[in-house]
């Protein structure tokens, strides 16, 4: 209701196109691919870069759409309809963690090469900045890529890497000064079939369980030094940039999975009766789902906010920050509190409100815990 104003009959195509394809490529398979603990990336983003929904807003010179963000925002929102969380995931790292920053900074010679395969759905990739020592603290992380000819040798780890196991390529953070403070590091396409690259394991997650997780490991391996994304060490800089395209994605996720997590558990309370009547004429319940759709219609309207400002080129950094701090806070309340008004029901396996319960746990910790995001806050203002 009201999408009209921001929304046109061109976003309207792309929105049942997209819904189209998450109902019949993706809806059926997710049972399935949550019990084996893996989706066919290279299989399902083939599909999806052919259908132009991996680019949208990326130059159409390299695989892309030439879209604005409010194309984006129709894709994410209805890569939220997912039935759970491990394969919008998934497509938010392909499309909006690993690839801005070779879209912003890479040479010419790295968006052909990764960029392009990335978007047409040839290649998968995936983030890997977080490290066993250094996750929300960036800037503690001890990877080392150090220079040698027309290579940097690499060495390091990195752990909970989305896709980590299926990644044709990395966008890594690495080290390549001692020096202090943030221009000691460097952003690096790393190819996985290079000597040196070892998954140590693949990660047993409690939710986003169709999601693949992976400890990785370097062992000198020669990183050809055109891999180097733009500047040697900027890396810092440009990874903060690429953060807030991170951000972002997880906010239309966030609104439309509270709102469609709210109607079901409506839907079900509608049918349950206890001690004769059905538990939705319970007045404490219908307020408290009141107050989580008027929370969820905010947590919109501050992401469409966002996407203005974006549009206008400015800077987002406060809002997007208070948009995953609110939505993570909205979204364990609300999945927490659904699951309590199914009762037993809910806590039950195979129930959709127990798989959302788990997915929704990682908002608040993944891509910048919300104690991360509040300081950022409080920076913006300056206290």
């Amino acid at each position: 209701m009201g999408s009209e104003i921001y929304f046109n009959k061109e976003h309207e195509l792309v929105r049942k196109a997209v819904r189209d394809f998450v109902k019949k490529e993706i809806n059926p398979h997710v049972d399935d691919w949550e019990e084996e603990g893996m989706i066919p990336l290279h299989e399902l983003f083939k599909k999806m870069g052919e259908l132009g929904f991996l680019g949208i807003r990326y130059n159409e010179e390299y695989g892309g759409e030439g879209l604005d963000y409010w194309y984006e925002t129709v894709v994410l929102e209805e890569c939220a309809r997912i039935k759970c969380g491990g394969v919008p995931m998934a497509i938010s790292v392909q499309s909006n963690m690993a690839t801005p920053a070779i879209a912003q900074y890479g040479s010419e010679y790295l968006k052909q090469t990764y960029l392009k395969p990335a978007l047409k759905g040839d290649m998968v990739t995936a983030i890997a900045v977080t490290e066993p020592d250094a996750g929300s603290d960036v800037a503690a992380l001890k990877t080392t890529a150090v220079k040698q000819g027309d290579h940097y040798i690499l060495n390091g780890s990195k752990t909970f890497i989305t896709n980590g196991l299926q990644a044709d390529f990395l966008t890594l953070l690495a080290r390549t000064s001692d020096a202090p403070g943030y221009h000691s590091f460097s952003l690096f396409v790393v190819p996985t079939n290079l000597p040196g690259f070892q998954v140590s394991k693949k990660m047993d997650k409690l939710g986003m369980r169709s999601s693949d997780t992976a400890e990785l490991y370097f062992d000198n391996m020669k990183i050809p030094v055109e891999n180097l994304i733009g500047i040697e060490g900027e890396g810092f800089i440009q990874q903060m940039q690429q953060f807030q395209h991170e951000r972002f994605a997880v906010l239309p996720l966030t609104y439309i999975s509270v709102k469609d997590m709210i109607f079901e558990t409506i839907e079900h309370l509608k049918g349950r009766i206890v001690f004769g009547k059905p538990l939705i004429k319970k007045q404490v319940l219908r307020h408290r789902l009141a107050h989580w759709l008027a929370q969820a219609e905010s947590l919109q309207q501050l992401a469409y906010h966002i996407v203005r400002m974006k549009m206008k080129g400015q800077d987002v950094t406060r809002q997007i920050s208070m948009g995953k701090l609110l939505g993570g806070d909205l979204l364990n309340d609300v999945s927490s509190g659904c699951l309590q008004m199914y009762g037993g029901m809910g806590f039950m396996n195979d129930m959709r409100i127990s798989r959302l319960f788990r997915d929704s746990r990682l908002l608040s910790i993944g891509g910048g815990a919300s104690e991360v995001m509040s300081e950022i806050i409080t920076k913006t203002y300056g206290f």
